[in-house]
């Protein structure tokens, strides 16, 4: 409990599932907790788009939630119970993420339907042990026991009690593929607690399964890690096991994590916690012969690191991943050396993680769940160690529909960056331009974005919180990220021209192959940039190239509206100065200026000045345009009839307009503007 020094009615009480907050001296306090603080033992994944993240928070539910909204935020309405409880794994059906498998204490197992909201029972053995010791257990399964899928056969689930067991037939009926693979200490599965009331919920079992992986290139290979100490393994599925702990290893401690490599079925990454015994150093190990000898990697992790996972990116073989109780770390050397991964993430324990694509997924004790979009420059670190500019391998781009604006009034989970993520290292800053190109296949230029230059013409936000858009890239010693928005550069602007959305922009590119090209200082690098479509839309690809064809059309037309009514406004003004200077002129000015102006009107609603206020005054040209560009970004289809014959409406009523701008510049207005300059 905390309790304001200057104000002893303002107090917060914490607990496991949050905070809440009084004003009252504690008379009552929210019922909301709103603050991302959930505690989660371990994360999964499955294989959707975008993929779900799921794991068990402490004193709540289990939980799935998308990695990405469609709402531009990932909100309350993409987070799920999928059964289990609250300390469980969970395990999503590789081949069908309808289905979720989900654990928690005293064994219990069920499997979740989405479809139907149906939850089965597929316990090992239904038998509710609450209040028993471990000696009186069939299965000793620990309050936090191990749930996967086999990586090699997507219908074997494994379970790990005091024995592994594994089911093929949905839980239906389980198979014990072990003897005990603990120490099976009979002194350290009595019941615990007292002398009022004893403590037994599970989590006071021992001598259980706590780690539990398969190789993901050798079938059959599978490691078991105790809350004993002890490392098993078998290379036939659970026909034979042997003991392969580390000599060097502390006994008792805990193996929480084992991580069979992704590239080398003999390799393999080890994580054991031993806070329990007052031990708090970090304990790390690696082996390259499948257990028989290990090398400590801990060296480099600071004291405190309590060591919880060590993962190897399925990438880059050697790049590591260490999730500790003080936080994230990573290493460029299979361990050699370690550095802190932190950034923007809190410091918190990190019990899990997961690498999926391009994305890191941290399960936190308090901090709830965190993704660090796309680490493909840190397999890349090395392209960056010694050159003066390096320009990374963008990862592949999602060419996605977002809403331009995310609604803030709630707490929401951030969805990645919307567009091509595009890193670069400068060694030192740049006195000249930096500038980066987009080009197609075929060399045209889609995007022209500098480090000193905007070619927006910024117009004040509506409201106080809306994000005032920038095209300007930095350009900053280290490492610098663009995010390019897969817009064409956008047409001509009219200054203070007010939309009642936003103004007219490029349009989306295709999906295709395109060419990144940073130039600074004399020096130009490229790189290869793949943009593909949402994968949830059938034949989108063919679809959105029909609809592009039609938005270039489009954005040619609004760039030459733009340009004529910018170049009208000038005349104008150049003849409003001439009469001011000569009075005598206003004769000669008048009919010009008023043909002019019909001209102005026509493209553009003038009296267009904020919100609404176009159910006043009708929209011309411009605002028809505006419109229409923003139908056409609707979805990944093609254009409809009516858009060919929208568009072929208004492409004829502005070829009117820009011939009567044409007749002039070369009639009236040129022979006016002479008779001005001669006099």
């Amino acid at each position: 409990l905390w309790i304001a020094a200057n104000d002893p009615d303002r107090m917060i009480e914490s607990n496991d599932g949050g905070a809440n907050i009084s004003f009252d001296g504690g008379k009552s306090f929210s019922t909301i907790m709103n603050q991302p603080t959930g505690q989660f033992y371990r994360v999964a994944l499955d294989n959707d788009f975008p993929y779900h993240v799921y794991g068990a928070q402490q004193d709540n539910t289990t939980v799935e939630t998308s990695s990405r909204g469609n709402s531009g935020s990932i909100t309350e309405s993409d987070w799920h119970d999928v059964g289990g409880g609250e300390s469980g794994w969970i395990a999503p059906d590789p081949t069908n993420s309808r289905f979720v498998y989900a654990g928690s204490y005293d064994g219990l197992l069920t499997r979740y339907d989405h479809e139907t909201g149906g939850l089965r029972d597929v316990n090992v053995w239904p038998d509710n042990p609450m209040g028993s010791g471990a000696e009186a257990m069939k299965y000793r399964f620990q309050w936090n026991f191990p749930l996967l899928f086999s990586p090699n056969d997507p219908k074997l689930l494994y379970a790990g009690a005091n024995v592994l067991l594994g089911t093929r037939d949905e839980g239906h009926s389980w198979t014990v593929m072990s003897p005990d693979l603990t120490r099976n200490d009979k002194t350290r599965q009595t019941p615990s607690g007292g002398p009022l009331t004893k403590d037994i919920t599970s989590v006071e079992y021992y001598d259980t399964i706590f780690a539990l992986s398969e190789s993901p290139v050798k079938k059959g290979l599978l490691w078991v890690g105790t809350d004993d100490g002890r490392v098993q393994l078998t290379t036939d599925d659970g026909g034979h096991w042997t003991n392969v702990t580390p000599k060097d290893l502390p006994e008792w401690g805990t193996v929480s994590m084992i991580d069979p490599s992704p590239h080398d079925a003999a390799r393999a990454y080890l994580a054991v916690d031993r806070h329990k015994l007052d031990d708090i150093a970090p304990h790390a190990w690696k082996t390259t012969d499948a257990g028989k000898t290990w090398t400590s990697i801990s060296a480099g992790l600071p004291p405190g690191a309590v060591v919880h996972v060590v993962r190897e990116d399925p990438v880059r073989a050697g790049l590591l991943f260490a999730g500790t109780e003080i936080g994230m770390f990573v290493s460029f050397d299979d361990g050699a050396h370690w550095q802190s991964l932190q950034k923007n993430l809190p410091p918190s324990p990190i019990h899990d993680l997961l690498i999926k694509g391009d994305d890191l997924v941290v399960a936190t004790h308090g901090r709830a769940f965190w993704i660090l979009d796309n680490i493909t420059p840190l397999r890349q670190a090395e392209a960056t160690a010694t050159a003066d500019v390096a320009l990374l391998m963008p990862q592949k781009a999602l060419r996605l529909h977002y809403p331009d604006a995310v609604d803030s009034r709630h707490p929401v989970g951030q969805n990645p960056p919307a567009g091509a993520m595009i890193d670069y290292v400068l060694k030192s800053a740049p006195t000249s331009e930096l500038t980066i190109d987009i080009l197609d296949a075929q060399g045209h230029l889609m995007r022209h974005l500098s480090s000193t230059k905007t070619s927006k013409v910024i117009q004040p936000p509506e409201w106080p919180d809306q994000i005032v858009p920038s095209d300007l890239i930095s350009a900053r010693a280290g490492m610098n990220r663009l995010v390019w928005d897969l817009r064409m550069d956008d047409p001509a602007q009219i200054p203070g021209a007010f939309y009642s959305g936003s103004a007219p922009r490029g349009p989306l590119v295709p999906p295709g192959t395109y060419q990144v090209k940073l130039s600074v200082g004399g020096v130009t690098r490229t790189q290869s940039l793949e943009v593909v479509a949402d994968p949830r839309v059938a034949n989108a690809v063919p679809a959105i190239a029909e609809k592009t064809r039609l938005a270039v059309q489009v954005l040619q037309d609004i760039d030459a509206l733009h340009k004529a009514v910018n170049g009208v406004r000038t005349a104008r003004s150049d003849l409003a100065a001439a009469v001011k200077a000569r009075p005598a002129l206003a004769g000669k000015v008048r009919p010009v200026d008023a043909q002019l102006q019909a001209l102005e009107e026509a493209l553009m609603q003038v009296n267009m000045k904020g919100s609404e206020a176009n159910l006043a005054f009708p929209g011309k040209l411009n605002e028809q345009y505006a419109g229409f560009a923003a139908a056409l970004e609707d979805a990944d289809t093609p254009p409809t009839r009516q858009h060919r014959e929208m568009f072929q409406s208004l492409h004829t009523d502005l070829g009117v307009q820009l011939a009567l701008w044409t007749r002039l510049q070369g009639g009236a207005l040129a022979d006016l503007q002479k008779q001005i300059a001669a006099r």
